[in-house]
C-alpha cells in the first residue's frame, strides 16, 4: 500500500492504466487478443458491457495510445490538462457512486455498465489522473529509466522515488551494470 492520500479505486486505475500503455511498450504488442483483453480486464475488475469483438479490442488500443501520450507529456502539465479534459469530454464522463459485493465500499463510477468498454475505461482513467494533478502529483507519472526501455510507470512511494518500471527487468539490470562497472573500475585503480 502506498502513502500517499489516493483511493484506492484511484490507485488500483492509475496502475491499470500503466498496464494497459506498456501492452505496446515492450515486448511488441501483447494485447493482440479478446482472450488477452478478457485477461487484462479480469485482472483489474472491468465490470460492465463486453462486446468482445475486434472494434472493441481496437477501440481500447486507441485509448491505449491516448493514455501513453499523457505519459509522454507528463513533464507539460498545461498539455496534459488539455489532454485529460478532453478524455473527461469525449468519454462524457459522469460520476456516480455504487458498490459491488466484492468491493463494499462506496466508489465512484463514470459512465453506464451499459457504455462501450473503451468510454468506462477512458472516464475512470481521465479522472484517476485527473485526481493526481488535482494533488498536484503529475511527476508520479515516469518512463522506466533503463536507456533499453520505453515502458511507463506510476510511482506510487511515499517518496517518489521509483525509477524503473515492472514488465522487466530493469532495476536489478540497472544496478548489477553498475556494480560491475564499479568493480571494472576498482580493479584498474
Amino acid at each position: 500500500m502506498s502513502q500517499l492520500n489516493f483511493s484506492h479505486d484511484t490507485e488500483l486505475t492509475l496502475r491499470a492504466a500503466c498496464v494497459l500503455v506498456n501492452t505496446d511498450r515492450v515486448d511488441g504488442e501483447r494485447l493482440d487478443d479478446m482472450a488477452t483483453l478478457d485477461d487484462y480486464l479480469d485482472g483489474f475488475g472491468w465490470t460492465g458491457r463486453r462486446d468482445r469483438d475486434d472494434a472493441e479490442l481496437d477501440s481500447v488500443r486507441k485509448l491505449r495510445a491516448r493514455v501513453g501520450k499523457i505519459w509522454d507529456h507528463a513533464d507539460d502539465e498545461e498539455r496534459v490538462v488539455g489532454q485529460v479534459n478532453a478524455l473527461l469530454s469525449d468519454t462524457r464522463a459522469a460520476p456516480w457512486l455504487t458498490r459491488h459485493a466484492e468491493m463494499p465500499e462506496w466508489h465512484l463510477h463514470l459512465a453506464s455498465i451499459h457504455d462501450p468498454l473503451w468510454q468506462r475505461m477512458g472516464a475512470e482513467m481521465a479522472m484517476s489522473l485527473a485526481d493526481l494533478i488535482r494533488a498536484g502529483e503529475l511527476r508520479r507519472l515516469k518512463i522506466c529509466a533503463a536507456p533499453d526501455c520505453a515502458a511507463v510507470l506510476v510511482d506510487l512511494s511515499r517518496n517518489r522515488s521509483r525509477m524503473f518500471c515492472d514488465t522487466g527487468n530493469c532495476g536489478n539490470r540497472q544496478h548489477v551494470a553498475a556494480y560491475r562497472e564499479r568493480r571494472a573500475h576498482e580493479e584498474h585503480d
